[in-house]
């Protein structure tokens, strides 16, 4: 009987380093991050402000520009490395292969062009339609992203758009090419609770009948559970815990996965007179850091945690922790939270 062959994905992160020189020293953002995504597979990218979780997508594109920022390990999309690649050829990659839906649409769209020429000029520099058929294709993608009135609004500036409104036209240029990558960087956050079913079900298509790719980060842990087929959870610029969704919002292994979810009001039982919060604040990313980066607001912390805890196999899970496995089934929230995965 043959043998299938192993499929590689089609995102592989190894060993992912960013860190920028500057007057008080070398500041890491990021440090050994892996992570892998297939195609047609969305994987959730959660943890606080300030964990490294945006600058590892934008080094995935290659958009790290600072001339003080050294980064180092590998990112291949479909085998070929992009650590290192020319802009030259990024910009043949960005947009066709692999595009970006960024946080903050005020700085992702030119004021001085209308937002329809924006999303053509996309289109017809990665295809060979013509202005009139990439005109229709936009106005399309407008009317897919719930932008009402879509041939109006493609003669109108940036300016003259709510936020929101700015936010689904980044969302729809993106999926103008129909990348086999998209990496989003909370793409729903400025977005109404319908407009925001309305996008996730574009990406769920996307991913259905084109085999898209997505890295989506957010810190809506009700969005992950709806769209994501596996979750990373960052913590000062290191993956602390990673795993299937369903595993890992039923049991998570680590303290620091634990206190996300403990901090949702839960949608059954006992209403709580007050949610239970992480103390403490994230470490400065200029601070040096030695062993567990949690311990200083791990209420579990014990003697081990002096030391770097590696990212290692538990259970159907990949956790950076030393705590031992008693202690670990004790974040056991079966029934338990806000977020039913």
């Amino acid at each position: 009987m043959p043998v299938e062959p192993v499929r590689e994905p089609l995102l592989s992160i190894r060993d992912l380093c960013v860190a920028f020189r500057t007057e008080r020293g070398l500041v890491r953002a990021v440090e050994g991050v892996s992570l892998e995504v297939s195609a047609g597979e969305v994987l959730g990218l959660v943890g606080e402000s300030g964990s490294g979780k945006t600058q590892t997508l934008l080094s995935v594109l290659g958009l790290i520009l600072d001339p003080n920022a050294e980064i180092s390990g590998s990112v291949r999309l479909e085998g070929e490395e992009l650590v290192g690649m020319s802009q030259k050829r990024l910009r043949r990659i960005r947009g066709k292969q692999a595009a970006m839906i960024f946080q903050d649409p005020m700085t992702a769209l030119t004021p001085v062009h209308t937002v329809g020429a924006q999303i053509v000029e996309q289109i017809r520099a990665h295809t060979k339609l013509s202005a009139r058929a990439a005109r229709e294709k936009a106005e399309g993608l407008l009317a897919e992203v719930g932008i009402p009135d879509p041939k109006r609004v493609f003669d109108r500036y940036p300016h003259q758009l709510s936020g929101g409104m700015r936010q689904r036209i980044v969302i729809a240029m993106a999926v103008s090419c129909e990348p086999k990558l998209i990496v989003a960087d909370e793409p729903t956050t400025a977005l109404d609770v319908t407009v925001q079913a309305q996008i996730l079900d574009l990406i769920d298509r996307l991913r259905r009948d084109h085999g898209t790719a997505v890295v989506f980060v957010t810190h809506d842990l009700g969005v992950v559970s709806e769209i994501a087929d596996k979750v990373a959870v960052m913590y000062a610029g290191r993956i602390v815990e990673s795993g299937p969704v369903g595993a890992l919002f039923s049991a998570p292994r680590h303290p620091y996965t634990h206190g996300l979810f403990n901090s949702i009001p839960p949608l059954r039982g006992a209403r709580p007179e007050r949610l239970t919060g992480i103390p403490g604040l994230p470490p400065s990313s200029g601070a040096p850091m030695q062993g567990c980066a949690f311990a200083p607001r791990c209420r579990y912390r014990f003697e081990p945690c002096a030391g770097r805890p590696p990212l290692v196999p538990d259970g159907a899970q990949e956790v950076a922790c030393f705590l031992p496995d008693e202690v670990k089934r004790g974040f056991r929230r079966a029934g338990e939270g806000g977020i039913a995965a």
